[in-house]
C-alpha cells in the first residue's frame, strides 16, 4: 500500500517542486512504483516531467471538483516506466473557492486518492506555496510530510506556521500525519550562512533531517526548461546524485520502523536573525 507524502512549504522558491519532481523520478529509477500528484495551480511539476499542460484533457481539478475517476486523469506514459503523473492546470485556482461550500471539503483529496493506494508504493504530492484549502486537503490525505528548506537568511521563518498547521490537521483531520523528513536545498558549503542554517535546522529537527543535502547546481536549475527530471537531463550531475541519495534514505525510512509523528506545538526558537548572522 502506498505511502502518501506531501512536499510542503508555504514559502515559495525553496525547491519544493524541484524536490517533488526529482524525488519521484529517483524513486521510479529505483523501481518503486510512484504517482506524482501536481496540486499546485502553476503546474510546474506537470511540465517538469514533460507533460504539456495545453494538451491535457483532464487534470486534478476534474478529480476534486467534477468527481472524475483517477483512471481517466492519471498519465502513465512518462519517460520513466515506474512514474505516473496526476497533472494540474490553472483551473485548480478555482478549486479553492468551489470547495469552500462543500461538506467534508477537507477530505476531498483523501477520498480521491484512496483507490490509488494499492497501485503504488509512493504517492508524492507537490503542494501549492500557501496554506490554503488545497494544502489542507493534501495534509489531510497524507501519511507524511517532507519539508524542503532553502539555505538562506529567511529559511526558517514561517516554519512555525507550517508546523502549527500540521498540528491542527493532526488534531482535527489526520491524527497519523508525520514529518517524514526535512530536506536542505540550494546548499553551498562555501557560504557561512548556509552552514549556519544547516546547523540550526539539524539542532531543531534532529534525526528527521535527511543526511543528504541538495546543493546549488546549474544542471538542476536547467532541467525544468527541458521538461525533464534531472536524472534524464544529466544523471552524472551532483543534483541527480543528491536526489538519488535522498530517495534511498526515504526508502530505508519507509521500509523501517514507522517514525513517530512530529507535533507542531513546539515553536521554533527564534528567527534566522536571532539565530545568528553569518558572512556569506
Amino acid at each position: 500500500m502506498a505511502r502518501i507524502i506531501a512536499i510542503a512549504n508555504q514559502k515559495g522558491g525553496v525547491g519544493k517542486t524541484t524536490t517533488a519532481v526529482n524525488l519521484a523520478a529517483s524513486l521510479a529509477i529505483a523501481e518503486r512504483k510512484t504517482l506524482l500528484v501536481d496540486a499546485d495551480p502553476q503546474g510546474n511539476a506537470t511540465s517538469g516531467v514533460g507533460v504539456r499542460r495545453d494538451q491535457l484533457r483532464y487534470a486534478l481539478y476534474d478529480v476534486l471538483i467534477e468527481g472524475r475517476p483517477l483512471a481517466d486523469v492519471v498519465l502513465n506514459d512518462t519517460a520513466l516506466p515506474y512514474l505516473d503523473i496526476l497533472p494540474a492546470t490553472q483551473d485548480l485556482v478555482g478549486a479553492e473557492l468551489e470547495l469552500v461550500e462543500r461538506n467534508g471539503r477537507e477530505s476531498v483529496m483523501r477520498r480521491a486518492l484512496e483507490g490509488a493506494r494499492d497501485s503504488y508504493e509512493f504517492i508524492l504530492i507537490d503542494c501549492p506555496p500557501s496554506l490554503g484549502l488545497i494544502t489542507l486537503n493534501v495534509l489531510a490525505a497524507a501519511d507524511g510530510v517532507i519539508i524542503p528548506i532553502q539555505c538562506e537568511y529567511y529559511a526558517l521563518e514561517g516554519i512555525s506556521q507550517l508546523l502549527n498547521t500540521i498540528k491542527l490537521v493532526q488534531q482535527n483531520f489526520n491524527s497519523g500525519l508525520a514529518i517524514d523528513g526535512v530536506l536542505l536545498t540550494m546548499y553551498d558549503s562555501r557560504v557561512n550562512l548556509c552552514r549556519q542554517v544547516a546547523a540550526d535546522a539539524k539542532e531543531y529537527f534532529g534525526a528527521r533531517m535527511f543526511s543528504t543535502v541538495i546543493p546549488r547546481n546549474v544542471r538542476l536549475a536547467e532541467a525544468p526548461s527541458y521538461g525533464k527530471p534531472i536524472l534524464l537531463y544529466d544523471i552524472q550531475s551532483i543534483g541527480a546524485k543528491s536526489y538519488l541519495a535522498v530517495a534511498q534514505e526515504l526508502i530505508r525510512r519507509a521500509d523501517g520502523p514507522a517514525a513517530a509523528p512530529v507535533r507542531g506545538d513546539r515553536a521554533l526558537t527564534g528567527t534566522p536573525a536571532e539565530m545568528g548572522e553569518a558572512d556569506a
